[in-house]
């Protein structure tokens, strides 16, 4: 059974790789360069180097796939996201189809099920519709929340301005889950190939956490046990994403209409925690990684 990954050198992508390379499965990734996948080359993967928005080229990887892990890596200088998102679901499917695929796992959002003011996960919700009317095809929608990941990027703001802070309200209690839990959960469902029809499974963290919980807690790692949050404005975040991390216009706005739509409490208002989509990785669990950024 052969098992082929998009974005096998990202967060999720390289830890399913791994997984399965390790319980002895075919594997098949999927990378843009080969020098980002050598490593899994070495450990027995086989390598397709290409683009994603090349239905062509995916056909040729999909081939002979039993199972495929389908993301989209983020573009943040695309012109429009949500178009870009479309062009590569386009071609996933399109590959997919081409290509005889039955089962797919993808990796969606929280906010999916939103058809607007979704911001940057709007093009999962298009992802998902588009998938869902395949005929023939199984597929896993895993929809994770908040990444723990994403507080790495406080680490310049704590060293800049000795605080945290975002536009999410600091109080706001939500979920937030290590990728590596993602990881895990779709290594267990491809290999268990236990979907048929469509299916979304949320993926949320052990319990529901707010950004003052993330300060108290990565501060107390850092030796920073006094660190604060600091609620930011909409219009000074966007033009620090431009300026400062040379995100396009369309994918700072599309970030903004994200975290208002998180603060009205819509992107989680479809979340019902359970212990399917519980996974074990706490914020606590999550420091010693906090850690060793911002030391480094």
């Amino acid at each position: 059974m052969l098992y082929v990954i998009t974005g096998a050198s990202g967060n999720t992508g390289k830890i399913i790789a791994e997984a399965l390379l390790e319980a002895g499965k075919k594997v098949r990734v999927i990378s843009r360069k080969a020098e980002n996948v050598a490593g899994l080359v070495a450990k027995g993967a086989e390598a397709a180097i290409g683009e994603l928005t090349d239905a062509g080229f995916l056909t040729s990887a999909f081939s002979g796939a039993h199972v495929v892990y389908a993301m989209i890596p983020p573009s943040y200088q695309a012109e429009n996201f949500r178009a870009y998102q479309n062009i590569i679901v386009d071609a996933q499917i399109t590959a997919a189809r081409a290509s005889g695929v039955r089962h797919v796992v993808t990796l969606s959002s929280v906010g999916a099920h939103l058809p607007e003011k979704a911001g940057v996960v709007q093009g999962l919700y298009d992802m998902e519709k588009k998938w869902n009317s395949q005929p023939g095809i199984n597929v896993l929608h895993l929809r994770p929340t908040y990444f723990m990941e994403n507080t790495l990027g406080q680490v310049g703001t704590i060293k800049q301005m000795g605080i945290m802070g975002s536009p999410l309200k600091g109080d706001m209690r939500f979920p937030m889950v290590a990728t590596r839990d993602i990881s895990d959960l779709a290594v267990k469902r491809m290999l268990a190939l236990d979907f048929s029809g469509t299916e979304v499974q949320y993926v949320l963290g052990p319990q529901d956490v707010s950004y003052n919980d993330v300060a108290r807690v990565m501060g107390k790692a850092i030796g920073k046990p006094d660190l604060k949050y600091t609620e930011f404005g909409y219009p000074e975040t966007k033009q620090a994403m431009m300026s400062g991390w040379g995100l396009s216009e369309n994918v700072a706005d599309a970030f903004m209409e994200f975290m208002q739509t998180a603060n009205s409490g819509k992107l989680f208002e479809d979340v019902k925690r359970n212990a399917e989509n519980s996974t074990p990785t706490s914020l606590s669990d999550f420091a010693p990684v906090f850690k060793m950024v911002y030391n480094n």
